[in-house]
């Protein structure tokens, strides 16, 4: 697939990493030569320098041979005409533009998104989208990422276990039994490889496990791993932005939140807002200075969020609030290759801006039909959703005649209002609602099956 990036900036960068993953031959156009100097140095690409929102510099690119284009420089008006441009003079099929400005993005125009108008297929707000991921982690202590599928009426759950944990080197097909747990496994990640367990594997300390919860047992299964934490009533956040606006915006409206600080060095960010958050306190000055951090309160903090755009200041704001006794450290990172950096440091919660973002993209970029898709274990593998229809090829057959690679699994399904956890004698039919686990490595054959 021929696929042209607009914006080499963290969001580009972010949706870059994991475009080229697959088989894409992707150009990145930007006006920032250093940016573009950065990202081809780092992947391959096609750097295209100019501003996307130009013509020529569009024409330059490729866009006439172009089967999608993303719109994700830092400026909304940007990114809508780059699609308004990409469909009145290139044609190109799919169109998808970043837009994070609470004005655009109200229901109340949401009209203007189509081909009589602005010609967007599908908007995305990476920033909301990941405030309202860093709120669902806040709302449930002890998890490490949350992640609501099936219409929300079910999450996938990911969990770091501890030496404490009461499950340790219990055979999987027994838990259930054991707790009451209502719980599928996925996948676990050990020593830094994920792997698809079989009901007779055991789980050990250090375990990151993806688990799939009823929504209404979310908090009794984290109890059950011996993960529960005290609620997030006091809060710490380090920068300025449109994510911690987002966040400062919800928490204001929250009554079980007892505290918000923000604290931003940038005086013209921390002015704005300050105008635009009525109960946060903002506090102006160097995020690292002990005086900061204690004009802030941070020793009494129950949480602290990192959401600078600098990955290593974030990852050093979260190390500094778990010394001072944070019990929840949560960093933003825009780079991937930090996802494992502090894993067994301390037990700081990553949030991955590029997971995030492309899982709004994967059903655009994937020839499977698939309802929904996320990216899920460090970028290791993803989750599809999809529903078999009459003419799915999948109707009428077994689990395990699939052909599934070994690094794949449909590991449950929903047939009506009942969720079954499938295995290789469970029969498909028209209307189940698939939930796979499909390895990044293995998405080609996947999709093949599932076309």
């Amino acid at each position: 697939m021929k696929i042209i990036v607009c914006g080499a900036g963290n969001l580009g960068k972010s949706v870059v990493s994991y475009l080229v993953k697959g088989n894409n031959d992707i150009t990145v156009i930007d006006d920032n030569a250093r940016d573009l100097d950065e990202l081809s140095k780092e992947f391959d690409i096609l750097p295209v320098q100019g501003k996307p929102s130009h013509p020529d510099i569009l024409e330059k690119a490729g866009a006439k041979n172009c089967d999608m284009i993303l719109a994700v420089t830092d400026i909304d008006e940007v990114n809508m005409m780059v699609c308004q441009l990409a469909y009145s003079l290139f044609e190109i099929p799919k169109k998808i533009a970043s837009v994070n400005s609470k004005t655009f993005i109200d229901p109340l125009w949401g009209m203007l998104y189509n081909d009589n108008h602005l010609p967007i297929d599908l908007l995305i707000s990476p920033d909301i989208d990941i405030a309202a991921n860093i709120l669902k982690i806040l709302q449930y202590p002890g998890c490490a990422g949350i992640l609501p599928v099936l219409d929300e009426a079910y999450y996938i759950v990911t969990l770091n276990l501890k030496e404490n944990c009461p499950l340790l080197n219990i055979p999987l097909a027994q838990i259930g039994r054991q707790d009451d747990l209502d719980i599928g496994f996925i996948n676990i990640i050990r020593n830094d490889v994920s792997f698809l367990p079989d009901m007779y594997e055991v789980l050990k300390s250090n375990d990151e496990i993806n688990i799939l919860v009823k929504a209404d047992e979310i908090y009794n299964t984290i109890s059950a791993f011996g993960l529960e934490k005290p609620a997030n009533e006091r809060l710490v956040i380090f920068g300025g932005n449109e994510i911690s606006e987002f966040i400062g915006d919800r928490v204001e409206r929250d009554d079980s939140i007892v505290s918000c600080r923000l604290i931003e060095e940038d005086i013209d960010k921390a002015r704005q807002m300050a105008r635009n958050l009525n109960h946060v306190v903002v506090i102006h000055g160097e995020m690292m200075s002990d005086v900061i951090l204690q004009e802030a309160d941070i020793q009494h903090a129950d949480a602290v969020i990192a959401l600078t755009d600098n990955d290593k200041d974030n990852l050093l704001a979260s190390l500094l609030a778990s010394k001072n006794g944070v019990g929840t450290t949560i960093s933003v990172i825009n780079t991937p290759s930090y996802n494992n950096l502090m894993f067994n440091i301390t037990d700081n919660i990553l949030v991955d801006r590029s997971a995030i973002t492309i899982s709004r993209v994967l059903k655009e970029i994937r020839k499977a039909k698939i309802r929904e898709a996320y990216s899920v274990a460090r970028e290791m593998g993803e989750i599809w959703e999809i529903c078999l229809e009459e003419e799915n090829i999948c109707r009428d057959k077994k689990v395990g005649e699939l052909n599934l690679p070994k690094t794949c699994r449909v590991f449950a399904l929903l047939r009506g209002e009942e969720l079954i956890y499938s295995d290789p004698t469970t029969k498909l039919e028209c209307g189940d609602l698939l939930l796979v686990y499909v390895d990044s490595a293995a998405v080609k054959q996947a999709e093949e099956i599932f076309c």
